[in-house]
């Protein structure tokens, strides 16, 4: 399969769709992004929507790239990294991965952090892959809802 990756700078019919048909496949607890949240994403500063297409022009992945600074620089999370089950094991996810470690040292950033459940293993494998290191660290969440 070839996969191309772009940033999507704008919401579409078709940006709505596979949102709506990517996002339950990562979490079966969040829905999809409205068309607002949506807008919000593709249009704030330092937040790029990747999408990945195949052969056909589909979108087939998506992952979003926050670079932010901080008073030790700038730095860059990757988060919500999904493929469609159909494009599966076929080089979407590195492809999207290689492609927002191209934008963060473009940007400046010092690092690239991201999180996995341990429980997606093959995520997890792809990630060490890439390059990325398992950090000795406690990832703290407080929910205010």
């Amino acid at each position: 399969m070839g996969v191309t990756v772009e940033e999507a700078t704008a919401v579409t019919d078709e940006l709505r769709e596979a949102f709506g048909r990517l996002i339950p496949q990562l979490s079966k607890s969040s829905p999809p992004p409205s068309e607002d949240e949506l807008e919000e994403m593709v249009t704030a500063p330092g937040t790029f929507v990747l999408i990945a297409r195949g052969d056909d022009r589909r979108i087939v992945g998506s992952l979003t790239l926050v670079i932010f600074r901080i008073p030790t620089g700038m730095r860059a999370w990757i988060e919500d990294v999904v493929v469609d089950e159909s494009a599966r094991g076929r080089g979407v996810a590195s492809a999207l991965v290689n492609r927002a470690l191209e934008q963060a040292a473009v940007a400046g950033a010092r690092t690239v952090d991201l999180t996995s459940r341990p429980s997606r293993q093959d995520a997890n494998r792809l990630y060490q892959e890439l390059g990325f290191e398992l950090r000795e660290t406690n990832v703290y969440r407080y929910a205010l809802d």
